[in-house]
């Protein structure tokens, strides 16, 4: 796709990015209404159930590493397929497994190939022109976000309707339907880069070092995540217990509540694209702060619950608009890339919330556990309040697909 790309995308085709990237995705995140009932099959405790959230996570996470940044160099739609393939059959395997282990070995393999989502996000962002590129990337990341928070509640509303190993064979299928789609709409792109796989792996630490724009983003990403995953994580927990006593389906309807999230997803990508994404950073980072005091209200009230967990998914899927927006400007040739660092650095913040959330609350309970997300908000706006006021530059950096260039031109916010 040429840099100075004007023709505007198709709407069919950015609607199926988007549902692509919300389907695939969703596989990280069935598994958290049903944590108690899983813990319950296997006979485990709900914090070893808890961990295999974060399990997910790093699998996820290895995926992003070692198999993202394959789109700058491989054809895209036989990469999509290739992986949506695996992720169907592990996901049988997940229905079917007799022990929890194996469960969890499942789970991890249908996550490190669910990295789908992060290879459809940038490939959208390298098909639309340079005028509407921001709204794209809100568009298909709001059918990520929508997948991400819809996938509670429906694992929640069929297990409780019948059990959770259908949960992960109804996504078995939806991988192989999307997978024949994907094949059929997807158009061929050359890959953008010819180095080898161990040069491309290496450019992504180049691109680190050398942009700051990135390593910032990262930070944002990552207390974002450690936060939003900290929640989910832990809820479940909150809600089966008294005072409230839910049930699978019951707690899986609070997913409803951050649809807020895909909303702000839309419309925030515009306001990267009007040049206005740094004073909308720091309010959707502050909107992130605000939402734990809320939370913490929540152990004996589900209207704070709902409340919380609105403005929390608002601020942290705002910034991951935002954040995309802004790394995706650094040039069309690396969007692989830099999806791998940004990425990497937001599933390690969430890997390291579950953990912490499953300690907290083993320790305190949910006072502890919020005690933790406002620590993590805390760092991610005092970042931002130490971010120059400059607006982006959108500058050609096609040496840094080389790995070889000896220094960054221009800089980024």
């Amino acid at each position: 796709m040429p840099e100075d790309a004007t023709t505007p995308m198709s709407r069919k085709l950015i609607a199926l990015l988007a549902i692509g990237t919300g389907a695939t995705v969703a596989n990280l995140y069935y598994a958290q209404p049903l944590l108690d009932a899983i813990a319950s099959n296997f006979g485990v405790s709900d914090g070893t159930a808890g961990l295999r959230v974060t399990t997910s996570q790093v699998f996820y996470g290895l995926g992003i590493v070692f198999l993202a940044p394959l789109s700058d160099l491989l054809d895209r739609r036989k990469l999509v397929v290739t992986l949506l393939a695996i992720s169907c059959l592990a996901l049988i395997g997940a229905a079917a497994a007799p022990q929890f282990l194996l469960l969890a070995l499942a789970i991890g393999i249908a996550s490190t190939t669910s990295v789908v989502a992060q290879i459809l996000v940038p490939f959208a962002s390298t098909l639309a022109p340079e005028r509407e590129r921001g709204h794209v990337v809100g568009l298909v990341m709001g059918g990520l976000l929508t997948g991400i928070l819809l996938a509670r509640t429906f694992a929640g509303l069929l297990a409780g309707a019948t059990s959770w190993r259908a949960v992960f064979a109804v996504a078995a299928v939806a991988m192989a339907v999307l997978a024949v789609a994907l094949w059929r709409a997807m158009p061929n792109l050359r890959p953008s880069t010819s180095l080898g796989y161990r040069r491309l792996l290496g450019s992504v630490g180049a691109l680190i070092r050398r942009e700051s724009v990135l390593r910032r983003r990262m930070i944002y990403g990552a207390c974002g995540m450690a936060g939003f995953s900290l929640v989910w994580t832990t809820l479940s927990f909150l809600l089966s217990d008294p005072p409230f006593s839910f049930g699978e389906a019951e707690i899986g309807l609070f997913g409803l509540a951050g649809m807020a999230g895909a909303i702000s997803a839309m419309r925030m990508g515009g306001l990267h694209d009007r040049g206005h994404g740094r004073l909308a950073t720091g309010a959707v980072l502050a909107a992130v702060l605000l939402s734990w005091p809320i939370l913490i209200l929540g152990g004996h009230s589900v209207v704070a619950i709902l409340v919380g967990l609105a403005v929390l998914d608002f601020g942290v899927q705002g910034q991951n608009v935002l954040s995309q927006g802004a790394i995706y400007a650094l040039g069309r040739e690396t969007t692989g890339r830099v999806t791998t660092a940004y990425v990497t650095s937001n599933f390690t913040g969430g890997a390291i919330g579950s953990a912490a959330g499953s300690l907290a609350w083993s320790v305190g309970g949910w006072g502890a556990v919020c005690g933790v997300g406002i620590t993590f908000a805390g760092i991610a706006l005092l970042l931002w309040l130490t971010e120059p006021g400059h607006r982006v530059r959108s500058t050609d950096r096609r040496e840094l697909c080389t790995a070889a260039a000896p220094a960054s031109r221009g800089s980024a916010t």
